[in-house]
């Protein structure tokens, strides 16, 4: 998977909480909106509108970045509710980065695992 097909399939599973996403459709969606963010505030910046760009790319992706995260947790075995633990200041994003980064486990209460690209 790469970065195209990461944000592509993200995007269509717009507001899927349920299934299992592996960790390079996440940390590549991750990056893709990482790299988005610093363009839409480079953008807002030069059109004098502040944060305003930034805020509107924040929001209009919120759902899908929710819901790659609760996919990414399902693909570990935890449920999607553990990603409130990243409200708790520092140590819940470290708590987060280290769900995330643990590899994809076998079949599951979720599901059968993420599918790779059909060759």
């Amino acid at each position: 998977m790469d970065i195209q097909q990461a944000v592509k399939t993200v995007l269509a599973n717009y507001a899927k909480f349920e299934g299992r996403s592996g960790r390079p459709e996440y940390w590549w969606w991750v990056l893709a909106y990482f790299l988005a963010a610093i363009v839409a505030a480079f953008v807002g910046g030069m059109l004098g509108m502040g944060e305003l760009v930034l805020n509107l790319l924040t929001l209009a992706l919120l759902v899908p970045n929710i819901a790659v995260g609760v996919r990414r947790f399902h693909d570990i075995g935890k449920s999607g509710w553990w990603l409130l633990i990243g409200l708790i200041p520092l140590v819940g994003w470290i708590a987060v980065i280290y769900f995330a980064v643990q590899p994809s486990q076998g079949p599951n209460q979720y599901g059968e695992g993420p599918q790779g690209p059909a060759a």
